[in-house]
């Protein structure tokens, strides 16, 4: 990524790093997540300015859509038109003279001079764009862009910036739980900043009450929130972790189901970058139970094992493809007694945190996605000793992806496999009630609903020691 230059037009420090990540997620399709604290700390920034470059790298990132669409009626030309590194520019602009209190004189000023540092010639047209949205009040634009909206779902696609198959995806979800009228709720929440929230992992003496500001979560019950969160983290020897609190119950499902009978092995088959692994490993010290951790990408490997770090327990870490394993190879010739499957998917769960993703996807995804679901489905369920449970999770509502791999799997192992009562299990770990819909076969949770990432859970056990030698999807046992 080439930058802007630092001369010439003051542009404050906050302003460059946001403007430097989205560069950087348009052109090299970093992930804003990763990428902006490494940038923060190497521009020095102080707290302010980096709570300013981070509401600006967000906000922007998740309002795109609609600000593309305010940018291309006040330019009177399409995106596709403008020189990228200007569009980077006007989207800044705009996200500060839209969802900002950021004066109009100063938000004009800095993202004309960084146009300038960008593509000189282009200083004039950023200027009068950035002059139109100014001079058009928040609410208009509003109505401006839902325009010739077809539908109810476009008018919602536009309005709260989701790509409209998305929208579509979500809305079939809820509809599913007979919750369609909660879509706006939920498509607002993913444009909403969710708060860090911590993983208290369990059993490692962590001495709360040393924390400033600590708030256990309303559901997990290894949760919590800070007033310094990553202070937290850095203090604790790995013990706290940032983790979302519906990763913890998806880990926590498969560990408190049912009672852990000591010697247990444990495989989390899809393990990177590590957060339920570390949850996985200390409940497996306290149970006194073994964990083998799968993982395809060595780098992913490699976060694992920092992951887990904090947690006196020998962790095997694997490098290979959870399609292709033998339990034998694995230390677990009878199989194992639970796995999670943490599937690789859409991830259209998580938009709040990785906002970029919304850009990134496609309906073609979800196709390549779910074969893939469903390839390592059936290595899980053969990993599977007698009577072991299996936890098949994604960070995505998709119902292909959700029920639409389940029932696939259920009916490929007709005979070898069941479903529990997913619901009854989230909820007698859960600290409150959690207001679930659908089958009591799964768990859907929801960030406006819930506060979470959009996290679908299912767990399901092998039946008894026939199935044990079964290797063929829709075998009898």
């Amino acid at each position: 990524m080439s930058g802007p230059r630092r001369s010439g037009d003051r542009v404050s420090e906050a302003r460059l790093v946001a403007f430097e990540v989205l560069e950087a997620v348009r052109a090299d399709e970093a992930y804003a997540n990763l990428l902006l604290p490494a940038r923060i700390r190497r521009a020095g920034l102080d707290r302010a300015d980096a709570a300013f470059a981070t509401e600006l790298t967000y906000g922007t990132l998740r309002r795109q859509g609609y600000y593309d669409r305010v940018i291309e009626l006040a330019a009177d030309r399409s995106t596709s038109a403008i020189d990228p590194a200007v569009l980077d520019v006007l989207r800044l602009g705009a996200h500060q003279l839209l969802a900002t209190r950021v004066p109009t004189h100063a938000a004009v000023f800095e993202q004309v001079a960084l146009a300038r540092r960008v593509a000189p010639k282009a200083a004039g047209f950023a200027n009068a764009v950035l002059r139109t949205v100014s001079r058009t009040s928040p609410e208009a634009w509003r109505d401006l862009v839902v325009e010739g909206a077809r539908n109810d779902d476009e008018r919602l696609a536009r309005l709260e910036s989701h790509p409209e198959w998305i929208v579509r995806a979500l809305h079939a979800a809820l509809d599913r739980e007979g919750r369609a009228d909660e879509l706006h709720a939920l498509l607002h929440a993913d444009n909403a900043s969710p708060r860090v929230n911590l993983a208290v992992l369990p059993g490692l003496d962590v001495d709360t009450a040393e924390i400033d500001g600590f708030e256990p979560d309303r559901f997990s019950p290894v949760g919590a929130a800070a007033d310094d969160p990553i202070g937290a983290v850095e203090a604790s020897s790995g013990r706290i972790r940032v983790q979302d609190e519906g990763s913890q119950l998806a880990a926590l499902a498969l560990t408190r189901t049912a009672p852990v009978r000591a010697g247990e092995r444990w495989l989390d088959l899809c393990a990177g970058p590590g957060g339920k692994t570390a949850v996985l490993a200390a409940e497996a010290l306290a149970a006194g139970a073994s964990l083998v951790a799968n993982e395809l990408v060595p780098a992913r490997a490699e976060l694992v094992r920092k992951a887990i770090a904090g947690v006196p327990l020998d962790v095997d870490v694997r490098v290979g493809d959870g399609r292709e394993f033998e339990p034998g190879e694995l230390g677990a010739p009878r199989g194992f007694d639970r796995v999670l499957l943490d599937a690789p998917c859409t991830g259209l769960g998580a938009l709040r945190r990785r906002p970029e993703a919304r850009w990134r996807k496609s309906p073609s995804d979800v196709a390549e996605l779910t074969s893939l679901q469903g390839e390592l489905f059936d290595a899980a369920v053969r990993a599977l000793a007698p009577g072991g449970i299996l936890a098949y999770v994604t960070c995505s509502p998709h119902t292909a992806e959700t029920h639409g791999t389940l029932t696939a799997g259920l009916g490929r192992w007709n005979g070898v496999i069941e479903p529990l009562d997913t619901r009854a299990a989230v909820q007698a770990l859960s600290r409150h009630p959690l207001d679930l819909a659908g089958s009591p076969e799964t768990v859907q949770l929801w960030p406006h609903r819930h506060g979470t990432d959009a996290m679908f859970i299912a767990l399901v056990r092998r039946t008894g020691a026939d199935a044990a030698g079964s290797d063929a999807p829709g075998a009898d046992g």
